[in-house]
């Protein structure tokens, strides 16, 4: 469920890193960029034995310490081979080290009037229904505009987050994924939300319209994912090299040509729901990235095409419902954020137009 940028590489180097084409460094690479941050895969040469973790890392990679190294490492931000490592895990010959790094630095955090939509607040958390066209932090690219410069411009106190400048935030939406996001208000707040993320305790429930109807009314989809091959800013189904991703579904209201979901995920792997409905053939509704189509008025209203605005121009998908327990009173709470006037308009025009 996040938003994604490219490097400053070519077309070119892209692919060949996507690739897993071997790097001058030795060992093999592929890079992805979401929200700023680095996705990293190092595959370990065949000269390295008994290498420190930390030391390898310091050593591919220059621009960063090896005190920032050894914090990633235990936030547990390093894998080997998938497993969760220390900074003196020693390595062996065709070991698969994958890395998240941070983003560039950004110097500070400008406080902007950008309109909040809160549902609940109180002295630990605030949750809003986010808008769709709102990327939730900064990053290479997006400075301002996002939603933690609207949090600090409203909000007295926020935790500090477990990256810098990212305060108050806990999980993630797509850019132009609507719904229910807690924010944390202070340290202690933010890591037992954090903790409750990790081990899965949160509930989330999607809302999404799709094209077509799948066959099964109801079902789990449960396929690895990882970084596109080729095409960097996305993600697919890749069983070879992919982390685990599971995705329940139940179709709620069947229509000519589609169908309104209701979407439970059991992981939070970036673009899950999307990937996945792409996968079994009924893409989102103007999610073009994964082959969804943009929905025009007329098209709904089965009449002759002519010019005007669209329907749906962003993927229908709403984070509609989040249960958490509050990290200071350990009272289970739910939370509903209301459908945006796009959605709601869809779905009331396949309800006029398109009833089976």
């Amino acid at each position: 469920m996040n938003e994604q940028e490219l490097t400053g590489q070519n077309t070119n180097e892209q692919n060949n890193s996507a690739l897993g084409e071997t790097s001058p460094l030795g060992g093999q690479e592929l890079l992805d960029q979401t929200e700023g941050a680095e996705h990293l895969s190092l595959r370990v040469g065949n000269n390295i034995t008994n290498r420190r973790l930390d030391k390898y890392l310091q050593g591919r990679l220059s621009q960063f310490s090896r005190t920032t190294l050894q914090k990633l490492i235990r936030e547990q931000a390093v894998t080997i081979n998938g497993k969760t490592a220390k900074p003196s895990t020693k390595l062996s010959p065709g070991d698969t080290v994958d890395l998240i790094l941070p983003p560039p630095e950004i110097k500070e955090i400008i406080p902007e009037n950008i309109p909040l939509n809160i549902i609940y607040e109180d002295d630990d958390i605030l949750v809003i229904n986010k808008q769709a066209n709102l990327i939730v932090h900064p990053a290479r690219g997006f400075k301002k505009g996002t939603l933690v410069n609207a949090l600090v411009y409203y909000a007295k106190q926020l935790s500090k987050g477990s990256e810098e400048f990212r305060p108050g935030i806990v999980h993630r939406l797509d850019r132009n994924t609507t719904g229910a996001l807690v924010i944390a208000k202070n340290d202690t707040a933010h890591w037992r939300l954090a903790r409750q993320f990790e081990m899965r305790q949160t509930r989330k429930h999607y809302l999404a319209i799709v094209h077509g109807t799948p066959e099964l009314l109801a079902d789990c989809i449960n396929k690895p994912l990882a970084v596109h091959p080729i095409i960097r800013e996305r993600f697919a189904v890749r069983p070879e090299i992919g982390k685990e991703a599971i995705t329940y579904y139940e179709v709620l209201e069947k229509f000519r040509g589609y169908s309104l979901l209701k979407l439970d995920i059991r992981t939070g792997r970036t673009h899950q729901i999307r990937v996945h409905m792409s996968y079994i053939k009924h893409p989102i509704v103007g999610d073009e990235m994964y082959g969804g189509k943009i929905v025009y008025h007329w098209q709904i209203e089965d009449k002759q095409a002519k010019p005007e605005e669209p329907l749906m121009a962003r993927p229908a998908l709403h984070a509609w419902h989040l249960e958490l327990t509050h990290p200071t009173t350990n009272k289970k709470m739910t939370f509903e954020a209301p459908l945006p006037i796009d959605f709601q308009q869809m779905l009331e025009k396949l309800r006029k137009f398109r009833r089976v």
